[in-house]
């Protein structure tokens, strides 16, 4: 079967062509087949664009699925205590299958009306990934018809070697605890990876894949760290990794001697493949590395002010040639999975980084990286995030007769700062409707909610987290003290209070 949408006011985002066109666009099975004048192109079925845009759809660059169920759950929290309440190895907080495929939904569902046709989920799993509960999130991914790179972020080594100064501040007894070795080992991890690889890497057409995660050079044995970036290296898969995402990862590194992104570089798994995530701490000396390794950031503005971590240099960035892209981050830490959001947010916040206003964020650049930008971070900068003749047909069309484009001054300007979302009409996704009016097509999404609320009510997982955390917060609130109080010769916080010694 083949669709046209007629009469589209086209923003192709390819270089060359005009900024917006009117036209037709054929799409033939999961791929663009032609893009023509409008009213000149026929098909099996058409769906008539006249007064909307049509657009390449977003590209969540960074998620964490298994916590979104718990929006809203805490307040503001560094991250280091954030942790605590976030992922605590309960053995209850494990998911039944079906609990991880209505989770994963939930924010499905949410990304699609929102016009997001990709992402990449950086999925953890407590405290440890079974193939049933693997499948039940990539069973989500599937039915809902979104494009998604799935990874199983977690760690092989004790707590104890994660943060600084924690030894010293704890009880002998926590002291232990944390010391203990976490109860999948690497081997268990890898098994884990070889079952989401062989039954889901390329599934559905290609649009479900995996990646690889080692959560963050800290968390990891240097023979786990080797062998994921082997299985990324064997199937050209992203590799995620958290880096220098705050004050305290950046102290963690002082200590030892080096910091975490050189760690992670003479360590040999830097390259284009990775997606080193956040990178606010970095100095010029990081950012030089990954601009000659060609790996892509992924920048996450908002849930970086919801934990206090502070502003990534964007301009720096830029500047360096480094490829950037958006992410929601979880939904426990940005409270929703609304990419229009977090690209408002990417065109606002740096602008109190640098004095200069030449230097701050145009709405083209900030277009460029929740879109190409995306598409490179998850490998398909050649087929995903334009509208031309044998890309994908990853395509939303947002209604141009909505408050947010009336009247219509400058369209990135407005698709940047005054969209919100909910102009979105239609979501398609290699060639299939998957979004169409505030509907997801074949998900009962009353059901849907009714059946979360209900499986939250049974887990009761935020009280569970409370009670583990009680014990620990003081701690961990001492070494977060004390980690913000070391001089780093840089600034990436808005000094607007001597927090560091209150």
């Amino acid at each position: 079967m083949t669709i046209v949408l007629r009469n589209a006011t086209l923003r192709s985002f390819v270089p060359g062509r005009p900024h917006t066109e009117q036209a037709d666009i054929l799409i033939d099975g999961d791929r663009i087949d032609a893009v023509a004048p409008a009213g000149s192109l026929s098909a099996t079925e058409l769906i008539d664009a006249t007064g909307h845009l049509v657009m390449p759809g977003l590209i969540n660059g960074h998620f964490h699925s298994p916590v979104n169920h718990l929006k809203g759950s805490l307040d503001s929290l560094p991250l280091e205590i954030f942790m605590l309440y976030e992922s605590p190895g309960l053995p209850g907080l494990m998911p039944s299958p079906r609990w991880a495929y209505v989770r994963t939904m939930l924010a499905a569902a949410e990304m699609l009306k929102g016009g997001v046709t990709s992402v990449q989920d950086d999925a953890f799993f407590v405290p440890y990934p079974t193939p049933e509960v693997i499948d039940g999130v990539l069973g989500a991914y599937r039915d809902c018809g979104i494009r998604a790179r799935v990874a199983l972020d977690q760690s092989d080594v004790p707590e104890i070697g994660k943060l600084p100064y924690l030894a010293d501040l704890v009880t002998p007894d926590l002291r232990a605890r944390l010391a203990a070795p976490p109860e999948a080992a690497a081997g268990q991890l890898l098994a884990a990876y070889a079952h989401l690889i062989a039954r889901w890497h390329g599934a559905e057409g290609g649009r479900l894949q995996a990646a690889v995660s080692c959560s963050a050079p800290q968390r990891v044995t240097d023979g786990y760290l080797r062998a994921l970036d082997d299985l990324s290296r064997a199937h050209d898969l992203p590799f995620y990794v958290h880096i220098l995402e705050t004050r305290t990862q950046r102290v963690l590194g002082q200590v030892a001697g080096r910091s975490l992104l050189q760690d992670f570089a003479a360590r040999g798994a830097l390259s284009d493949r990775c997606n080193v995530i956040h990178a606010v701490w970095m100095d010029d000396a990081d950012l030089d590395t990954i601009a000659a390794s060609g790996a892509t950031v992924a920048h996450n503005p908002i849930s970086n002010l919801r934990l206090g971590s502070g502003v990534m240099p964007f301009r720096r960035l830029r500047e360096r040639g480094i490829a950037i892209c958006l992410g929601t981050d979880e939904a426990i830490a940005d409270d929703s999975v609304n990419m229009w959001a977090v690209a408002k947010m990417a065109g606002l916040i740096h602008n109190i980084a640098d004095p200069d206003y030449a230097r701050w964020p145009r709405a083209a650049e900030v277009l460029d990286c929740l879109i190409a930008g995306g598409a490179r971070a998850m490998r398909r900068p050649a087929d995903v995030g334009r509208i031309a003749p044998g890309w994908q047909a990853d395509l939303i069309m947002v209604d141009l007769d909505t408050l947010a484009f009336t009247p219509l001054n400058d369209l990135d300007r407005q698709l940047v700062y005054c969209e919100s979302g909910s102009s979105v009409r239609l979501t398609m996704v290699a060639g299939r409707v998957v979004m169409q009016d505030g509907s997801v097509v074949g998900i009962d999404e009353a059901a849907l909610r009714r059946e979360a609320r209900a499986l939250a009510l049974e887990q009761d997982g935020a009280a569970q987290t409370a009670r583990e955390a009680a014990p620990w917060l003081p701690h961990y609130r001492a070494m977060y003290l004390r980690a913000a109080s070391q001089d780093l010769g840089m600034m990436r916080a808005v000094p607007v209070a001597d927090w560091a010694r209150a």
